[in-house]
């Protein structure tokens, strides 16, 4: 399988505050759903946003799509190919309607305006969101926006999907449907989750970040060692 990212001893703080990240390495390969847990504040979002270029390191090393990574304009091609859905969907969606923010991905990469609406309609329907496409971007409920973000980052075809907290205060019917999708996608995937319930359903693997470090994450023998699995 081909590696998609591989990051090798991160090292970041944020001014003023201890480091978040002390030595984290890992690697994402084609076809792989790799699911990253922690406690709050562990650095778990810090990463993802380390991965696009929108943070960067004091220290390590960023390969992403067979190219190291450095300076801005070397992830201008990263935030192409890599789809990140961000925690909160009040940060992504910013368009008066459902159809106009999936639009604006595709617009951005020029596509034409009939192009675009074809890829909104497209994406709409695989994600069974068709009946969303007039819909004003803020009335809907969380669970809505949370699944239009994944549509408007899926317009843009990445090739991999970042999804920090896909499943946060989603109710059952909605979670299932985010897992019944995610799991059909056939993008390789980072997802930041602290649901367990969650992670086992989509992810393939899991690594925990504890102290700074990407470690693999064995949720049964923290259970024989009598603690959570956050």
């Amino acid at each position: 399988m081909s590696v998609l990212f591989e990051v090798s001893e991160l090292h970041f703080a944020y001014p003023h505050r201890p480091p978040v990240l002390h030595g984290a390495s890992m690697t994402l390969s084609a076809g792989e759903r790799l699911a990253i847990v922690g406690p709050n504040g562990a650095g778990k979002s810090t990463l993802m946003q380390i991965l696009v270029g929108l943070l960067r390191p004091q220290a390590g090393r960023i390969v992403a799509f067979g190219t190291e990574r450095r300076a801005e304009p070397d992830f201008h091609e990263v935030r192409r190919r890599a789809g990140y859905v961000f925690q909160d969907p009040d940060d992504q969606l910013f368009c008066p309607t459902v159809a106009e923010d999936v639009a604006f991905g595709p617009l951005n990469l020029g596509r034409t305006r009939a192009e675009a609406l074809a890829i909104v309609d497209r994406v709409l329907a695989e994600l069974g969101l068709s009946a969303f496409r007039d819909r004003v971007t803020h009335k809907l409920s969380g669970g809505e926006k949370r699944l239009v973000s994944l549509a408007c980052v899926l317009a843009m075809d990445p090739e991999v999907l970042l999804l920090d907290e896909p499943s946060n205060a989603l109710d059952e019917e909605t979670t299932a449907r985010m897992v019944e999708i995610l799991r059909g996608l056939p993008q390789a995937m980072v997802v930041v989750s602290h649901d367990a319930h969650f992670r086992r359903k989509v992810a393939t693997r899991a690594l925990r970040l504890e102290a700074g470090a990407l470690v693999p994450h064995d949720p049964a023998c923290r259970h024989a060692r009598g603690e959570g699995d956050a």
